[in-house]
């Protein structure tokens, strides 16, 4: 098959297990982890977790990704649409709040065939980059209840710089409208989410600038039909020669400079603590 799943648009070849294109990945999925997760928004991981499956590769591959062994290269073990299905019952039976597709987009016609073959009653989730393209997003219209797109950049320069992406910002925004057409604005019963759209956004050292420019264009564009969620969690997995400030946390300073901006927009929704910068967060990668 010829792919254009996301926006980069390769038109790539890719058979079973290996791909032409950016993100490297072939037809059948590979997953690094498929348990409850506890580490996300309170409304989405509650008491019993989030059944999170997370996929390998990726169609951003920021530089900086805490996941670089899964993102960028591509470490997990293949399962088929049956196993998929099978997983879902599993998780489920564990009594975990929804099912979340990590990092999901290279397989989506995988995704629909596993759910073609059992959908959960409980909800499920899409965690994406925001990086992500209309017309794959309309195929999942009626599947998915809730979106967690990221929102990483305010400006295409550094979006190139980090991600290697040139229509970052643009594409982004035309991707959230389309997830909040299909879920409407989010709807929260017994504290939990039940469907909608969080948008996530990570600070960066050295970047506010960035994160203030984000947080306009969703107070803009979405107002409060979203919910916003701010991550502190910026952890530096390795010495980056080329961009030293992706080299350390954030500080105090900066992250009080972004919280000041979104509690002057009045966003709901939440942010995390400067405690959370910490590699005890990072998922074990034990491809289980």
């Amino acid at each position: 098959m010829l792919c254009n799943l996301c926006p980069r648009e390769c038109n790539a070849k890719r058979d079973k297990y290996f791909g032409e294109g950016f993100c490297k990945c072939g037809t059948v999925p590979k997953v690094a982890r498929i348990a409850p997760h506890m580490y996300e928004e309170p409304c989405i991981s509650g008491k019993s977790g989030s059944g999170a499956i997370f996929f390998s590769g990726c169609t951003l591959k920021c530089v900086y990704c805490q996941n670089y062994d899964i993102s960028h290269k591509n470490y997990g073990k293949y399962i088929d649409e049956n196993i998929l299905a099978e997983e879902y019952k599993r998780l489920e039976n564990m009594g975990v709040h929804n099912i979340e597709f990590v990092t999901a987009t290279q397989y989506t016609d995988i995704i629909i065939k596993s759910l073609e073959i059992y959908k959960p009653s409980i909800p499920l989730i899409y965690n994406c980059s925001g990086y992500e393209k209309k017309e794959t997003l309309r195929r999942l219209d009626g599947l998915i209840d809730i979106y967690l797109p990221d929102f990483k950049y305010s400006g295409d320069s550094l979006a190139l710089k980090l991600s290697n992406c040139k229509n970052y910002t643009e594409t982004a925004i035309s991707a959230i409208k389309e997830m909040l057409d299909q879920t409407g604005k989010y709807v929260i019963q017994d504290s939990m989410i039940k469907s909608g759209v969080i948008i996530r956004h990570l600070v960066l050292p050295n970047h506010t600038q960035n994160s203030i420019g984000v947080l306009k264009i969703i107070k803009e564009n979405f107002s409060n039909n979203v919910m916003t969620s701010l991550m502190a969690q910026y952890t530096p997995c390795k010495i980056y020669e080329d961009i030293p400030e992706l080299s350390r946390k954030i500080t105090k300073r900066e992250y009080d400079k972004v919280l000041d901006k979104l509690f002057e927009l009045e966003l709901d929704g939440f942010a995390q603590e400067l405690t959370s910068a910490s590699k005890d967060y990072i998922p074990k990668w034990d491809y289980e």
